[in-house]
């Protein structure tokens, strides 16, 4: 098996570690906490994509004890198929967004970590928090190029019934493609969008001039 691909498997297969992976200041000064979906292994993780979609009961129970509801925007963290790309890209990105975010005035909810979690899961968030948009910062499955990329998924306010055509994305956030402050930059002003139409995924297409300013 050649190094990429051993990279690739390996990034596929690591269980996410909060303090090891993201770093204890990091954890500390964002207050992250840790919720799981129903899938209760990284096999049945990979065997169940639906089990991804889904918090487990506890879970539930634990994000509407610590975050609050009906915020602007709600940042989510999930381990995908890359903790690699994780552990690389969120803290430059998750900074630059908390900043980006309280400069335009919005309210942002307390960020989470979600364990074994699928792009679907953006639904539950909507139901459960009420959010203007939610996004969901995720491993991208490992490709030849790198394991360590992330990907944005965003939808304005998620509910049970979304599917992709509901969501926008901003993806292939590393060191050789889109850079965290870009991607910081260009989330925003999807969700701005969003705001704007009061819609998301097909019917708002992403405005790439804004970044020139």
């Amino acid at each position: 098996m050649l190094p990429h691909e051993i990279a690739a498997r390996d990034a596929v297969r690591a269980e996410l570690d909060l303090e090891t992976d993201l770093g204890r200041d990091f954890v500390k000064q964002w207050e992250l906490f840790e919720v799981c979906t129903q899938a209760r292994s990284k096999d049945e993780y990979v065997l169940r994509p639906d089990l991804g979609r889904r918090f487990s009961d506890s879970s539930r129970a634990e994000l509407l004890q610590h975050c609050s509801s009906c915020n602007h925007l709600q940042i989510a963290i999930g381990d995908g198929l890359s903790v690699s790309a994780v552990s690389a890209q969120v803290p430059p990105l998750h900074g630059a967004l908390i900043e980006g975010a309280k400069a335009r005035g919005w309210k942002v909810g307390r960020t989470f970590v979600i364990r074994h979690c699928r792009v679907g899961i953006l639904n539950e968030i909507g139901e459960l928090l009420i959010p203007e948009v939610a996004v969901l910062l995720i491993g991208e499955r490992p490709g030849l190029a790198t394991a360590e990329s992330l990907s944005a998924y965003m939808a304005y306010r998620p509910r049970k019934a979304h599917s992709d055509a509901n969501r926008n994305l901003v993806s292939n956030i590393h060191a050789r493609g889109v850079r965290p402050q870009e991607a910081a930059i260009r989330i925003l002003n999807l969700g701005a969008q969003m705001m704007k139409a009061g819609t998301s995924g097909c019917q708002v297409r992403e405005e790439l001039p804004a970044l020139e300013r």
